[in-house]
């Protein structure tokens, strides 16, 4: 509902839209710099990715490689493991940083692609 009851200022939505798809792309940089961290194993293994999910680095701390194993076999298999879940958490972190700074765009949007049509976001 427009105040006054008038047409709604195209060249006013044109600049708010404009505006809006800037602040996303310049958030969107943001995440892809912006690097967190998930660990496992009390940080025996720790995953650096970048805000948009992309690995940067993989930390293996030596006392991660148990020379008491039964096998190398399971000593790879419970190494590959802890990547894994290091990889996730790092992940987990950076899904929630996402949603911290492009939620409140997305709202702003009308709720995550149910917003501006014609718009890509």
């Amino acid at each position: 509902m427009i105040p006054g009851g008038g047409q709604p200022n195209m060249q006013q939505l044109l600049q708010q839209a404009q505006k809006m798809q800037q602040d996303l792309a310049r958030a969107q940089e943001e995440l892809a710099q912006t690097e967190v961290e998930g660990q496992a194993g009390g940080g025996l293994v720790k995953a650096t990715v970048t805000g948009s999910g992309e690995l940067r680095a993989l930390k293996i701390d030596p006392k991660a490689v148990d020379p008491e194993a039964a096998s190398a076999e399971e000593t790879v298999e419970t190494l590959a493991d802890l990547v894994i879940a290091a990889v996730q958490a790092a992940n987990e972190n950076a899904q929630t940083l996402q949603q911290q700074k492009l939620g409140p765009l997305a709202q702003g949007l009308g709720g995550g692609g149910s917003g501006i049509p014609g718009l890509p976001f």
